[in-house]
């Protein structure tokens, strides 16, 4: 197996046949009846019961989806809100991805000066130093933000570069709201995003970030509700591999983020959460056996969907 970040995912990519990411993003009141309803898994308002159905709920996701994915993205944010309970659920989970052959995104959304990134770095990327943490895994990438500069970010990208990581560098999301920030134009008309697109490649174009792929272990987050920003941000950053949100529930289609891709089908890895976690509470899949078999069917849609829009 490769030891280069880029070079991991494209080839988990190639071997699943799809270039898919689903999200983690559990919460509680939204879990199925038949986790919510047991009888030690049924008090939200109790750290370890509701930390518990969501870890059983995560892990059977997890195993779910992994015949059909390369990666999976772990949004932290829902394991915080429970304190050390929930970051220690959160690399549990990591750990339980890594076992499965996934490669993991922690969706940390970090960043500050560089003596603070460093620490982020160390605290959210790099495997642990720490004697009593020998079997402690680290996710194999993380999303940064840019807005204390890219050179501010050099921690991550000196611990993806030295450990096989990678780091995705949000450039243009897929929330609307993003757009009175992203989309804000200079006086020679050129946007924020663009901008932060052109710096971003001039780092990640170096050849000692580089893999045998030709990509980066520096990607960058672009979302697939933009189809115009997205084709043009594709040929500003060519080494980097895109990591895609907004297909589904925020309205993003197979043929919107197509245009992350290049001609030849790679360069970009589509993320999915709620379409997918939560297919039991939609009408199209609500009737089948179990919850996992709707989750399980929805991923398989969502696969064939793609790789139609590609081919």
């Amino acid at each position: 197996m490769s030891n280069h970040f880029a070079d991991r995912l494209v080839e988990g990519i190639k071997a699943k046949g799809s270039p898919i990411a689903v999200g983690l993003d559990p919460v509680y009141n939204r879990l199925p009846l038949a986790i919510r309803e047991s009888k030690e898994l049924n008090d939200e308002l109790d750290t370890e019961s509701a930390i518990d159905a969501i870890f059983e709920f995560s892990t059977k996701v997890l195993r779910i989806v992994a015949p059909h994915v390369a990666a999976v993205k772990i949004n932290i944010a829902f394991f915080e809100k429970y304190y050390w309970e929930g970051i220690e659920a959160y690399y549990s989970l990591v750990e339980e991805a890594d076992s499965l052959g996934l490669e993991i995104i922690g969706d940390i959304k970090r960043s500050d000066i560089s003596s603070t990134v460093e620490a982020y770095a160390e605290g959210h990327l790099s495997n642990p130093e720490f004697t009593n943490m020998e079997n402690l895994v680290a996710p194999d990438a993380v999303t940064v933000t840019p807005y204390f500069g890219i050179g501010a970010l050099q921690p991550f990208i000196d611990v993806a570069s030295e450990q096989g990581k990678g780091l995705f560098v949000v450039v243009r999301s897929s929330n609307p709201e993003a757009r009175e920030l992203q989309d804000f134009t200079s006086a020679d008309g050129k946007k924020l995003y663009t901008h932060v697109a052109e710096m971003l490649a001039r780092v990640a174009g170096q050849d000692k970030y580089k893999g045998q792929s030709g990509y980066s272990c520096i990607g960058a987050v672009v979302g697939a509700t933009d189809v115009e920003a997205a084709s043009q941000l594709r040929s500003v950053m060519p080494n980097s591999i895109f990591l895609v949100p907004g297909y589904g529930v925020q309205g993003g289609t197979a043929e919107a983020a197509k245009a992350c891709f290049k001609p030849d089908g790679t360069g970009a890895i589509v993320t999915a959460t709620r379409s997918i976690i939560y297919a039991y509470e939609t009408e199209k899949y609500k009737d089948l056996s179990s919850w996992e078999k709707s989750v399980e069917q929805a991923i398989i849609d969502m696969k064939q969907e793609i790789n139609s829009a590609l081919a």
